[in-house]
């Protein structure tokens, strides 16, 4: 991988900040950068955890599988890690992950990750702190689904889309109706009935446009939580 832009977003990334200059090296003269297509599988679970990657671009979705059900974990976009605990670990994913839009990433090694851990102190308690997090935000997602129901999750969902587009009253969903449910807990079906039912609330979706009318409204239905919604 060549001193580039994507470089700089991987060595500016808490994992890897706190590397020492040689280390950082050493990694990237082994890793690269690739670009894939939207809806490629760029994991399996049960395959061994042989890369590490880290999304520059686009946005991959996490989804696990059992039986006849899939369901989606969760959603990366830049600049992150994903499944960094079975990299860390040497055990099989437990989850595939593929792109959801057109997106690039850097894949690391996983050997290398475990031969630059006993290396770089700096990088082992960079390495802790980030399964930390992941930690966090499992526990978050479980706190979700249990202490919600199915439109508060939908509401409290929005509220924290309409953050991340700046507090705007109308915006489009980053994503189908499909990957948005599943990564609620839900159907399709009843996000639908979920959309029809916050309208008395202060919010409209129709097709991807979503139209706050009321946010002040739609919060004291949906009880937005930091330790819910913002554990990190």
């Amino acid at each position: 991988m060549r001193r580039g832009e994507e470089f700089e977003l991987v060595r500016a990334l808490a994992p890897f900040s706190s590397m020492s200059e040689p280390s950082f090296e050493k990694l990237a003269r082994l890793a690269y950068l690739q670009t894939f297509p939207i809806d490629v599988r760029l994991i399996e679970q049960g395959q061994p955890a042989d890369m590490l990657h880290v999304v520059v671009d686009g946005a991959v979705e996490l989804f696990a599988e059992h039986a006849e059900h899939r369901s989606a974990i969760a959603l990366f976009r830049p600049v992150s890690v994903f499944i960094l605990a079975a990299v860390v670990r040497d055990q099989p994913y437990l989850m595939s992950a593929r792109t959801v839009d057109p997106s690039q990433l850097v894949l690391i090694p996983s050997q290398l990750i475990q031969e630059l851990l006993g290396e770089d102190h700096a990088f082992a308690l960079a390495m802790i702190n980030e399964l930390a997090k992941g930690f966090r935000t499992m526990v978050t997602s479980i706190k979700n689904l249990k202490l919600r129901d199915a439109n508060q999750r939908v509401g409290a969902y929005l509220l924290v889309e309409r953050e991340r587009h700046g507090e705007a009253d109308r915006f489009a969903l980053a994503h189908d109706k499909t990957l948005v449910a599943s990564l609620l807990g839900m159907t399709r079906e009843s996000l639908s009935r979920a959309f029809n039912a916050l309208r008395q609330h202060g919010v409209r979706v129709r097709g991807r446009e979503v139209i706050f009318d009321d946010p002040v409204k739609v919060a004291a239905f949906a009880h937005p939580d930091p330790l819910i919604d913002h554990p990190n």
